[in-house]
């Protein structure tokens, strides 16, 4: 099999990046190697700094990314409501100034940008902390185009515990339990990565549709608390869920991250629960360094050559490259 047509046919779609922090000075640091202020010329312009730009997408074929609006405390300043509506703000701009790029908030959206020459963009919330304690924000959000949510950036807020902060094994707060409700009744797709494991069992146990793990790996394969055991990725694929593989280093191999290691992550959960829960979610802008083979977002095709290499199967790769969240999209965000 030629893997450029497969990639070229492909819908490919990674649901993580952070590459909207990149556009703000406050979020970004004049020697920090992981985000790289490109504000003065957006994401419109082939850069040799950080990871991802519509140039680079084009490049590496990616149909639809998901941009992550981010509300960290330990990155960003405070009041995060505000710092959301700023990034939610920046992404529109730069979608209306640049000819490429289309702003999408379904399926078809995305379907009919690559059938029109576009690249897309979708928005999600990392942290919902920018909710301010009040779930209807949820509501607003959902009308400014957002269309994933994770409840929380590693830290505990209002609604679980973080990864970072799983000591006291919390779960969901009453807060989480009416968040998960009000976005399964809003059509907005819930986003377990960076919850604790209890957090993500109380997720499990309470919403109605299949949930996402936009950006975490397999813990058996790689020990890092921020991947998914085996018991956990079994009952995200008996939802129904999709999780997207993350490009992090200490996330893929705990001495030596390659690009085939990221692909050793997709064969051990096709072989667990089979072809139809695996993805991409790179977490490109929001990493210090990445694998070798998978410098930047115009390295993607040759994932697809090493599923090739590997012997899948063409509706195999197809799901793996952005078919699996292209399902799950249609049937929660419509």
């Amino acid at each position: 099999m030629d893997y450029q047509s497969i990639h070229k046919e492909s819908t490919v779609v990674d649901t993580h990046c952070d590459t909207l922090k990149c556009l703000f000075n406050e979020f970004t640091k004049p020697h920090d190697s992981m985000w790289k202020y490109r504000g003065d010329i957006g994401i419109g312009k082939r850069s040799s700094l950080g990871h991802l730009d519509v140039p680079r997408m084009i490049e590496g074929g990616v149909s639809c990314q998901v941009f992550a609006v981010s509300s960290e405390r330990s990155r960003t300043p405070a009041f995060p409501l505000r710092t959301a509506i700023m990034m939610v703000e920046r992404f529109h701009r730069e979608c209306e100034s640049i000819p490429q790029l289309e702003p999408v908030t379904s399926y078809e959206g995305i379907i009919d940008a690559k059938r029109r020459g576009k690249v897309s963009g979708m928005l999600s919330i990392e942290g919902a902390d920018v909710i301010e304690g009040r779930i209807e924000m949820f509501g607003v959000f959902h009308r400014l185009g957002v269309r994933m949510v994770g409840l929380v950036h590693s830290l505990r807020n209002q609604l679980a515990d973080g990864v970072t902060d799983r000591r006291t094994g919390g779960g969901l707060s009453e807060l989480g339990v009416q968040a998960v409700e009000e976005l399964d009744g809003l059509g907005m797709i819930i986003d377990i990565s960076h919850l604790n494991d209890e957090g993500f069992w109380d997720v499990i146990e309470h919403t109605k549709n299949p949930v996402i793990a936009s950006h975490s790996n397999a813990r058996a394969v790689c020990g890092h608390p921020r991947n998914m055991t085996d018991e956990m990725i079994q009952a995200l694929a008996e939802n129904g869920g999709v999780m997207g593989m993350n490009f992090a280093p200490s996330f893929v191999h705990p001495v030596k991250a390659t690009l085939g290691g990221v692909v050793d992550h997709i064969d051990y959960i096709i072989n667990l629960v089979g072809p139809d829960h695996v993805g991409l979610g790179s977490d490109f802008d929001g990493i210090p360094y990445t694998p070798k083979g998978l410098e930047d977002v115009s390295r993607m095709p040759d994932i697809t050559r090493e599923l090739v290499k590997r012997g899948y199967e063409k509706e195999t790769i197809m799901k793996t490259l952005g078919g699996n969240h292209l399902r799950l999209i249609r049937e929660i965000a419509g």
